[in-house]
């Protein structure tokens, strides 16, 4: 099961098609902090229930953090050759509680970006997207290349690009402090920062089935404190600490006297003191196996593509665009207002990852580091997508409908004179007035007394929505003639 929430999940990141997110989507929905700022309280009280009933399954089962770091500690004991390779140690509560206030403090303040640091789901999905998914992308252009030569459109080429370095190097630094974490110690970044564990152990303490220790049975020969990853149990004292515990089951299948069950904690037979507890004695099979069918019962290196040049009728090779200095950074339709936005957002990069015109970045301002927000160099924001709204699993982007969309105002475009071909080089354009989906730019007459004179864009900020179909398409270089300045609160036109 946790393999498979692990791979469904990266696919949601990796991919590009738009097709996993119709058959996968509500993966990322339950997960417990998007849910908790979607006000899903649905999902926030079942994975409570699912905690209260069986531990914190959770950590090892749903979330992908937790099972990469179940990988990494996996890989780290077959190259080793040790199983038994961890201790107990006491819990760092100081730490926990610690960086669960600073955690709820940023939320509560509306500092997304360092919300974003310590959630787990955001901080997998800045490795998924920004160290996965160009690999998984470049993959994908080695086979449309083989295809292609084989007569086959199988395959599609796709872009491979790096979009934002802020983010893509805090993406690395957390993937290669999880891999030593978790390679020397497990499971120690979920129960001394994140802030989602120090939850769920605190609701673990009181679950109704827990791992169990029958001290008649126990010889305290310690096997099963060095096969935790969690480093929650004190195999000499007979004690596990529920808080940190994970029901991975792991020690079960270690304990050769069957001293170590996992079972309902509270009937006649059984004590929440591990110490006076009176374990039966484990069913014979595979324990994973057992409670599985308990649970069933509840419901980088980011790889940079070199891009070819473009080049105009194979003559002149056109120049890249520059991102113009915005007042006001775009936000993307339906996030409503920047306050919401920063309240709402993890920086998760799902909304980036699926974007398929390119417009969606993450923030390189440190209030706001990690967010999306919307720029035109690649792209522009076209009427008939919502993806990012479709995939966001906190509701930081929500719309009902494309009608909405289309009608709501996320900036209006600014014409910028000094830049416009039709003045600097003397010719014809008119390209942002003819691709304005709203009907926002015309074109007059640059000298209102003569009439024949050239044509430039005048802008009625009343009717733009920022849509960035004008500055997308302007052919000025290296900065459009015609961008889109931002709006701090959205509004429907």
């Amino acid at each position: 099961m946790a393999i498979l929430f692990f791979a469904c999940i990266t696919l949601l990141f990796l991919d590009f098609t738009g097709s996993a997110h119709l058959w996968l989507g509500r993966m990322a929905m339950i997960q417990f902090l998007p849910a908790a700022l979607a006000l899903n309280f649905g999902i926030v009280a079942l994975l409570a229930a699912l905690t209260l009933v069986f531990g914190r399954v959770y950590c090892s089962v749903i979330c992908p953090l937790g099972v990469f770091q179940d990988l990494v500690s996996w890989i780290s004991s077959q190259r080793k050759k040790k199983k038994f390779r961890f201790s107990y140690s006491p819990a760092l509560s100081w730490l926990r509680y610690g960086m669960l206030g600073v955690f709820v403090i940023a939320l509560v303040a509306g500092i997304g970006s360092v919300a974003a640091l310590l959630a787990p789901y955001s901080s997998y999905g800045r490795i998924a997207s920004n160290l996965f998914a160009p690999i998984y992308r470049w993959g994908n252009n080695l086979l449309a290349y083989w295809a292609e030569r084989a007569d086959s459109y199988a395959f599609y080429e796709t872009d491979v690009w790096l979009k934002s370095l802020p983010t893509f190097l805090i993406a690395l630094a957390t993937f290669i402090l999880l891999i030593i974490l978790a390679w020397r110690n497990g499971r120690t970044y979920c129960n001394t920062i994140c802030p989602v564990g120090t939850v769920l152990g605190f609701l673990s303490k009181f679950a109704l089935f827990r791992i169990t220790i029958d001290t008649e049975k126990c010889n305290a020969c310690g096997l099963c404190s060095r096969r935790c990853k969690a480093a929650c149990i004190d195999g000499k004292e007979h004690k596990v600490d529920y808080s940190r515990c994970v029901a991975c089951m792991d020690c079960i299948g270690t304990c050769a006297h069957h001293a170590i069950s996992y079972r309902y904690a509270y009937g006649r037979k059984a004590s929440p003191n591990p110490e006076t507890s009176q374990a039966t004695p484990t069913a014979e099979g595979n324990p994973r196996r057992s409670f599985l069918t308990a649970t069933t019962l509840l419901a980088a290196t980011a790889l940079l593509k070199a891009q070819e040049k473009k080049v105009d009728g194979g003559l002149a090779t056109i120049e890249d665009k520059k991102i113009p200095k915005r007042q006001t950074p775009i936000l993307p339709p339906g996030a409503r207002s920047a306050r919401h936005f920063a309240q709402h957002c993890t920086g998760c990069q799902l909304c980036v990852s699926a974007c398929p015109n390119g417009v969606l970045r993450p923030s390189t301002d440190l209030s706001k580091l990690m967010q999306p927000e919307m720029s035109y160099e690649r792209g522009y924001c076209r009427p008939e997508c919502a993806r990012c709204a479709e995939v966001c699993p906190t509701d930081a982007i929500r719309l009902t409908d494309l009608a909405e969309k289309s009608a709501t105002q996320v900036g209006h475009a600014v014409w910028i004179k000094e830049n416009c071909i039709v003045l600097t080089d003397d010719v014809k354009c008119g390209n942002c007035a003819r691709h304005c989906p709203t009907g926002a730019i015309q074109m007059v007459a640059s000298d209102p007394d003569d009439e024949h004179s050239r044509q430039i864009p005048v802008v009625n900020a009343e009717r733009c929505i920022g849509c960035g179909a004008c500055e997308n398409l302007c052919p000025a270089r290296p900065f459009s003639a015609i961008y889109v300045e931002g709006h701090e609160v959205q509004r429907t036109i």
